[in-house]
């Protein structure tokens, strides 16, 4: 599954680097990078907004890219296992 992140801006509270995360031409999520304020957590990324079977009451953190890409495609192949996607 191929998977593209572009950079952007996103007001969201936080510094603002974030990554719109497209399937094809879809667009499937919103990271958002996490700030000093998140201590530990900090300069990870949290899932800011997912669309279809990403969107959940319980929005995850990654410590890196690589984390969010491998779980965004899991979740897509687990919810969509190759019917009704582009």
């Amino acid at each position: 599954m191929k998977l593209s992140f572009e950079p952007a801006l996103v007001a969201s509270g936080e510094d603002g680097e974030g990554r719109l995360v497209y399937r094809g031409d879809y667009l499937v999520a919103v990271l958002v990078r996490l700030s000093a304020a998140h201590e530990a957590e900090a300069g990870g990324w949290f899932l800011e907004k997912g669309f279809g079977p990403l969107d959940g009451p319980n929005p995850p953190t990654f410590a890196g890219l690589d984390e969010a890409r491998a779980w965004i495609a899991a979740q897509l192949a687990h919810h969509f296992d190759g019917k009704y996607w582009p």
